[in-house]
């Protein structure tokens, strides 16, 4: 299988070189300046499971290449559009786009530019990052890849990208009911980044203040509001459920967001707090504790702007 990683960075380039040290056919669609950087040094990983060096394909929006059989987009929300307009000369008729964006408001636009077929569901559980040099870091005992047709049919194709993941050194998982994976991941990670980011603190010292224990069990229960009247595929209990997983993990746990919001970069809260919040005000439903964080959030990004901008 023919399969293009669009991005090479702290998750695109994590399981893009599990799979080259599987032996697949990998290529990596990447910006001009991440091109040279890896052509100097390889892609590294360094990882609890194992490190990697390997001299990946690589190829730019400019290159001309054939159709790919799998495209695989790990870029933030926020760069979504141009990567849509990247890969629109690498996809074919037979094409899979398998997006691994947190969220699920992507799922319209990728249905809009490649048509319903074309786009299969995906999601991923990872903590890893780039350090200065560009080498990846991956540093949790997750580092799993679920993907699956959104119909939750077991198709020939879908089953011919299982083949090419199988015997992978990271958890590749075949769903059957990947809408509602990606549902289920989108309140955890919604509720997760928002207050981290908001707090700028750690997941494990909010949960040792029961105020802290408060405000996300609430914060859980409005996201869950929302989704229900938007007619989500979401289990009963679910926000019950993420609770334990949120009071479950490392005390020094950080989400993507809050890393980023510490490097002073762009945010995803248009795609994740804001796309929820949104849809709140048009049922008339009471969220404060989301609009404190969106606030939070928004105050963040205009401040964040208006340096760059000076």
């Amino acid at each position: 299988m023919k399969i293009l990683i669009v991005g090479a960075g702290a998750i695109g380039g994590y399981f893009g070189a599990r799979l080259l040290e599987k032996g697949e056919d990998v290529t990596f669609l990447v910006r001009e300046k991440r091109k040279q950087q890896l052509e100097e040094t390889g892609l590294k990983v360094k990882s609890v499971h194992g490190d990697i060096e390997a001299k990946p394909q690589l190829i730019t929006a400019r290159d001309v290449d054939n159709n790919f059989d799998l495209v695989v987009i790990s870029t933030k929300s926020y760069q979504l559009a141009g990567a849509i307009e990247d890969i629109k000369p690498f996809v074919g008729r037979e094409t899979m786009v398998l997006p691994l964006l947190n969220g699920v408001a992507h799922v319209d636009e990728l249905v809009e530019s490649f048509g319903e077929e074309a786009v299969i569901g995906g999601l991923c559980f990872i903590e890893s990052t780039l350090d200065e040099e560009g080498t990846i870091i991956q540093t949790s005992p997750t580092h799993q890849l679920v993907y699956g047709e959104r119909t939750g049919d077991k198709t020939e194709r879908i089953l011919r990208v299982k083949q090419a993941f199988y015997g992978t050194k990271a958890d590749f998982e075949l769903s059957g009911h990947i809408n509602q994976d990606m549902w289920h991941k989108y309140l955890f990670i919604t509720a997760m980044s928002g207050i981290t980011t908001a707090m700028q603190s750690p997941i494990g010292p909010i949960l040792e203040l029961e105020t802290g224990q408060r405000t996300i069990g609430t914060l859980l229960d409005e996201l869950v509001g929302v989704m229900t009247a938007i007619g989500a595929p979401i289990k009963e209990g679910i926000a019950q459920d993420q609770f334990v997983k949120l009071n479950m993990m490392h005390p020094d746990m950080k989400s993507s967001m809050q890393r980023d919001a510490e490097k002073s970069m762009p945010l995803e809260s248009d795609h994740l707090q804001g796309f929820l919040l949104k849809n709140a005000k048009e049922h008339k439903l009471a969220v404060p504790v989301l609009e404190t964080i969106w606030t939070k959030l928004a105050l963040y990004e205009r401040t964040r702007e208006a340096v760059s901008n000076k």
